[in-house]
C-alpha cells in the first residue's frame, strides 16, 4: 500500500511512501525490543540528559520542522513554530522532573521496610493523529521514554514526513537506535501488532470510533492503554463576563489550528441577557480573520487537512441549518483558493439534535447556544457524550470556581483558553478518553507500580 503526503493548501502530492507489511513491521519492532533491554537499565538522570538534548535539536531545527508540518497538514506557520517550541518545553520539563517523579516511595507499615518502585512496561505503541503532528507524539512519548520505555510510532497516514522527522530528531540528539522508531504502516497492521502481543502498551489520540476499536483489541490482549479521543468543549459566558476580552479570546479558542483541535471551544453557551451583544462582537472578531496560504504569517486560517474533512463540515452546517440554525457569518468554502479551505463560520439558534451541537465540528465553525441562566448553562455543557475540556467566563471568580466543579470534563479553565501544559495532567472523561498524560500523573501511566515488602 502506498501512502501519500499531500499539501492541503494546493492539493499537490509532495511524496509517496510504501507502507510496511506485518512481517517487516514485526522485524523492526524486534529491534525495539532489543533496544529496550539496554534503555531500561540506564539511570533516569541519563535518560533525562538525552531528553534535554532533544529540546535543543527541536529549537535549532524549528523553522525547517515547522515548514514540513505546515506543508503536510495545513497548520498556519506561526502555529507550527509554537508547536515545536512547546515540544521543546515538555522535554525540558521531564528532563528536570523525571528523577523526582520516579523516585521510590517509602510506605510505613508493620513490616521492616515497605516501598514502591516504578519500572517501565516495555514497548509503547503510539497511534497518533495529524492535527498536532509533533505535539501529540511528544505529549505522551517524552514521559514514557523518561520512565524507561521505548516507543514505536504509527502516525496518521497523511503526515508521514512529520513522523519520520520525529524519529530523526531523537537520533540527532544522541538517542540509541530503535528507542524511538517510526513505522509507516496502515491501521490494519497496527491492530495486528497489538493483537499479536508485539507491544506492551498503547497510547491513542484520535476519533472516538478509532479509539473504541483499538481499545477492544488492547483489552482483549490485556494491554495498558491511554486514550484521548476528542471533545465538544463548552465555552460558558455568564452575564458578568468581560465581553470584549471574552469574544477576542473565544475566537482564538475556536480557530486554533484552523479549528482542528480536540480542545478548541466548540459550543458557545451564552446567558440570554448578553447573547445579542456577544453574537455581534463575536462575529466582528471572526470577520477580521484572514484565510489563505498557511506559509503566509498574515493568515490566521489555513486549509483543513483533507478534502473529506471539508465535506463533513459542510454536511454538519447544512443539516443544522435545515433543522433551524442560523448562519451569522461564513458557512461556505472561500472562492479563489484551490486547497481544502472552509470559511470561519458562526451559527446561532443551535440546539440539541443538530449536528453542530451533537457532533465534534473539526474546523472553524462556532455554535452559539443561548440559555436562561447558569444552571441551564451547566446542564447544556454536560449534555454531550464528550468530556475533555471546558471554560467559564465571569468576573466573579468564586462563582465560576464553584461552577467548574459541576462540569463533567477533565479540564476546566476560568477566563482562559483550554490548553495542555506539561505541569498539569491532561485527559478527559466519558467518550473523550481514558487516563492522563503530562505532569507527574502522566509519567506513571506506562510503568509497573511495584510494591516491595521486607520482613
Amino acid at each position: 500500500m502506498k501512502i501519500k503526503s499531500i499539501n492541503p493548501a494546493n492539493k499537490k502530492i509532495m511524496k509517496k511512501f510504501r507502507s510496511l507489511n506485518l512481517n517487516h513491521a514485526s522485524a523492526e519492532i524486534k529491534k525495539s525490543r532489543s533496544a529496550f533491554l539496554k534503555w531500561k537499565i540506564l539511570g533516569v538522570s541519563e535518560r533525562a540528559s538525552l531528553m534535554r538534548k532533544v529540546s535543543k535539536v527541536l529549537l535549532q531545527s524549528k523553522r525547517e520542522l515547522s515548514k514540513i508540518m505546515t506543508n503536510e497538514m495545513g497548520k498556519p506557520i506561526k502555529e507550527s513554530v509554537l508547536e515545536i517550541e512547546k515540544c521543546a518545553r515538555v522535554c525540558e520539563y521531564y528532563a528536570s522532573n523525571a528523577t523526582k517523579f520516579l523516585k521510590p516511595e517509602s510506605v510505613k507499615t508493620e513490616s521492616k521496610k515497605s516501598y514502591v518502585i516504578f519500572e517501565p512496561l516495555g514497548i509503547v505503541l503510539g497511534i497518533m493523529p495529524w492535527n498536532f503532528p509533533f505535539w501529540q507524539f511528544f505529549r505522551f512519548a517524552v514521559a514514557a521514554l523518561c520512565a524507561g520505555n521505548v516507543v514505536v510510532l504509527k502516525h496518521s497516514s497523511n503526515v508521514p514526513q512529520s513522523a519520520l522527522e520525529i524519529e530523526k530528531v531523537f537520533r540527532q540528539a544522541g538517542f540509541p537506535k530503535n528507542v524511538v522508531k517510526t513505522l509507516i504502516i496502515d491501521s490494519k497492521t497496527a491492530t495486528e501488532i497489538i493483537e499479536r502481543n508485539f507491544v506492551d502498551a498503547v497510547s491513542v489520540t484520535g476519533s472516538v470510533e478509532a479509539g473504541k476499536k483499538i481499545a477492544e483489541v488492547s483489552g482483549r490482549n490485556l494491554k495498558k492503554i491511554v486514550m484521548e479521543l476528542g471533545g465538544n468543549d463548552p465555552f460558558i459566558v455568564l452575564e458578568d463576563a468581560d465581553l470584549k476580552f471574552t469574544c477576542e479570546t473565544g475566537v482564538k479558542a475556536r480557530t486554533i489550528n484552523s479549528g482542528q483541535s480536540c480542545i478548541a471551544a466548540k459550543r458557545f453557551i451564552v446567558v440570554k441577557k448578553i447573547a445579542k451583544a456577544f453574537e455581534k462582537l463575536f462575529v466582528e472578531q471572526m470577520e477580521q480573520l484572514k484565510t489563505g496560504n498557511p506559509l503566509d504569517e498574515k493568515n490566521s486560517i489555513g486549509p483543513l487537512a483533507r478534502d473529506d474533512l471539508v465535506l463533513n463540515l459542510e454536511r454538519q452546517v447544512k443539516n443544522s441549518v435545515k433543522k433551524g440554525a442560523k448562519i451569522l457569518y461564513g458557512g461556505y468554502k472561500p472562492h479563489g483558493l484551490k486547497g481544502y479551505y472552509y470559511m470561519p463560520t458562526v451559527i446561532s439558534d443551535v440546539r440539541k439534535g443538530m449536528p453542530v451541537y451533537d457532533e465534534e465540528t473539526f474546523g472553524p465553525v462556532a455554535s452559539i447556544i443561548v440559555v436562561k441562566n447558569e444552571e441551564e448553562a451547566i446542564m447544556e455543557a454536560n449534555n454531550t457524550r464528550f468530556g475533555l475540556g471546558a471554560s467559564i467566563w465571569s468576573k466573579n471568580l468564586k462563582r465560576a470556581e464553584n461552577l467548574a466543579t459541576k462540569i463533567e470534563a477533565g479540564n476546566v479553565f476560568i477566563n482562559g483558553i483550554v490548553k495542555s501544559d506539561p505541569r498539569l495532567p491532561f485527559g478527559g472523561t466519558k467518550d473523550s478518553g481514558i487516563g492522563r498524560e503530562l505532569s507527574g500523573y502522566g509519567i506513571k501511566e506506562f510503568v509497573n507500580i511495584k510494591t516491595i515488602v521486607i520482613n
